[in-house]
């Protein structure tokens, strides 16, 4: 009798340790995270304008880490719906709309719009196929850009762009306490949206998809319509931040459309780690900090500093800088385990 009790209470005690669905509760670490730009904006009132450009790019950086981190769709394209954005909420400030909540929203909306229509070309494919489509999309609308000077300056970039009063009452000013408060309120808000989304059964759809996409139909999933529905999402946000980065600079420049752009949102992702959310975040930060401090010090050989930087994160933190700090902390729970 007693050794049929045993086995009863074995496979209970097994089932007080099966994993768990994601919760939304914050953790202390998250909650620091998203204190330190507040302090910041008071510890370093002189880098407000650099920190604020971090934090649009990090936003960036977010809208790729939806669709590489979580749904395993790789571009090298994203930089199309970034300039997309930026360049409609210039043109709309050059030619008289200068609300900036609005100009922005209808940009991400017009990079949406867009993404919808390029993403059955890109869900269709595998990662070959999808990286020479996205690339060739954002070549495209680069030299489209490029050709159609009269609209949005060629080379020599959109100026002339006048952005109203934020509310009606604060202005953009020179030393980017506005451009710094807009940024991170739009960073935050979205953050918090993507948050919810990557923990909800939506969420864990993508993440099964890009573990293991062909069992997926068996569950009842529709892969391509969740594809489509997270690329355009994505573009989305991408629009988002090139819109803000028009509005806060008041400048678009072809770069804004361009491949090294592309390329650069890849290397921050490496960095941080893909599939976290928080990974894109300190990614951006990381790379952007390291480019200011190395082209300072070496302007022209800047870059082969960050290669050797990237490098380093790939041999001895796989996973990015988020993904070396879990391993170290599993290290230490394991030498304090008994």
């Amino acid at each position: 009798m007693t050794a049929f009790t045993e086995v009863e209470i074995k496979p209970l005690a097994t089932a007080s340790i099966t994993p768990r669905l994601p919760n939304d509760r914050w953790s202390a670490l998250e909650i620091v995270f998203w204190l330190l730009p507040v302090a910041a904006y008071f510890a370093f009132p002189g880098y407000l304008v650099l920190i604020s450009q971090i934090m649009i790019i990090g936003l960036f950086a977010l809208s790729l880490d939806l669709i590489l981190g979580y749904a395993g769709i790789v571009s090298l394209g994203h930089a199309a719906f970034f300039g997309l954005g930026a360049y409609t909420a210039g043109l709309l400030s050059v030619h008289g709309w200068g609300e900036p909540i609005s100009g922005l929203l209808v940009g991400a909306v017009v990079a949406g719009l867009f993404g919808l229509l390029t993403s059955f070309l890109v869900v269709r494919g595998q990662d070959l196929t999808r990286l020479m489509v996205t690339m060739g999309i954002c070549l495209m609308l680069y030299e489209a850009a490029n050709k159609a000077s009269f609209l949005t300056g060629g080379v020599d970039g959109l100026s002339g762009m006048m952005v109203g009063k934020l509310f009606g009452v604060f202005e953009f000013d020179l030393q980017g306490k506005v451009a710094f408060c807009y940024s991170f309120a739009v960073l935050f808000i979205v953050f918090l949206l993507l948050r919810r989304l990557v923990k909800s059964p939506f969420g864990l759809s993508l993440i099964g998809i890009r573990e293991g996409g062909r069992r997926m139909p068996a569950l009842g999933v529709n892969i391509n319509r969740r594809l489509v529905a997270v690329f355009t999402l994505a573009a989305t946000i991408a629009g988002l931040a090139g819109g803000l980065l028009a509005q806060t600079t008041q400048f678009v420049g072809l770069d804004a459309l361009g491949f090294p752009r592309s390329a650069e949102l890849l290397i921050m992702l490496v960095l941080g780690g893909t599939g976290r959310l928080y990974g894109a975040l300190i990614g951006a930060a990381v790379f952007m900090v390291a480019q200011d401090y190395i082209a300072g010090l070496n302007p022209a050989y800047w870059q082969f500093y960050i290669g050797l930087l990237l490098v380093l994160i790939v041999l001895f933190a796989r996973g990015g800088i988020l993904g070396g700090l879990e391993k170290l902390a599993r290290r230490f729970q394991r030498k304090e385990q008994p």
